[in-house]
């Protein structure tokens, strides 16, 4: 199940999935793999703060809604970044892209992570404990092995390829995923507002 969950979620599309390729195509294999790995560092605490929530806490709906537009927002800049593109220049000295970080914030903010720990992990980490006591870590290794290598061999064929992208093709392909970006902003403000009961 992990292996599934992870596969599928590597590849599904969504915010990471695109800022993976936006970052490795701008600034190289290394940061689109900066921001691959970036669910080690939200998640645990994701999976803390969601299983906490919904055990303690009875306005569960209304912190996702909060959470998803704070995350349309970063994405939203993100993706308005990228539709503005400079061609890429190997040897031009640029500013850190602080890619670990972009990573960070697209998957802390948006609210995927929380609704699959909240309907899918938590209760297949709750069944995984009554049957064996290393169930769920190896449900929870497989998922983030699969999650996290998916998005790095994507990372790295992308790389792999961006030197042949140059000119209007990379432009074109920049502005696509920019807009891709933008429309995913859209829709995280949304599932924001449809959780905070603004809209039905």
């Amino acid at each position: 199940m992990g292996i599934i969950l992870g596969l599928s979620a590597g590849f599904a599309p969504g915010p990471l999935l695109a800022l993976v390729v936006s970052e490795t195509m701008r600034h190289g294999i290394k940061s689109g793999i900066k921001v691959a790995v970036s669910p080690f560092f939200t998640d645990l605490p994701i999976i803390v703060l969601t299983l906490f929530v919904l055990s303690r806490l009875a306005g569960f709906h209304q912190i996702l809604g909060i959470i998803s537009m704070l995350g349309g927002a970063v994405i939203l800049f993100m993706g308005v970044e990228s539709m503005h593109p400079r061609v890429y220049v190997p040897e031009a000295p640029g500013p850190p892209p602080r890619s670990l970080l972009k990573g960070i914030l697209a998957n802390a903010l948006s609210p995927h992570p929380y609704l699959f720990w909240f309907g899918v992990g938590g209760p297949v980490i709750r069944r995984a404990m009554s049957l064996n006591p290393a169930a769920p870590f190896a449900f929870i290794g497989s998922f983030y092995l699969f999650l996290v290598g998916s998005k790095i061999v994507l990372a790295v064929i992308v790389g792999r390829s961006r030197s042949f992208l140059n000119g209007r093709v990379y432009l074109y392909t920049m502005r696509i995923l920019g807009l891709a970006l933008c429309v995913l902003a859209i829709l995280l403000f949304y599932d924001g507002l449809k959780l905070t009961g603004v809209v039905d």
